[in-house]
């Protein structure tokens, strides 16, 4: 992940103060419910890649 690719928010409890963990690249922590966590690319997805369940849900 670049620089500019930083969280918003905290994921678990939406807080946003968050920074740079000492833990490595990806890492971050908040400061108002104390966890750690970390931002890992998986990769792209294919154009008109979509969920089983998203094409259920359009056929009802």
């Amino acid at each position: 992940m670049s620089e500019r690719a930083a969280p918003f928010y905290c994921p678990y409890c939406g807080d946003e103060d968050l920074r740079p963990s000492e833990q490595g690249h990806g890492a971050w922590e908040c400061g108002a419910c104390n966890r750690a966590f970390q931002l890992k690319f998986l990769g792209l997805l294919a154009q008109g890649l979509r969920r089983a369940d998203d094409q259920e849900d359009e056929q009802t």
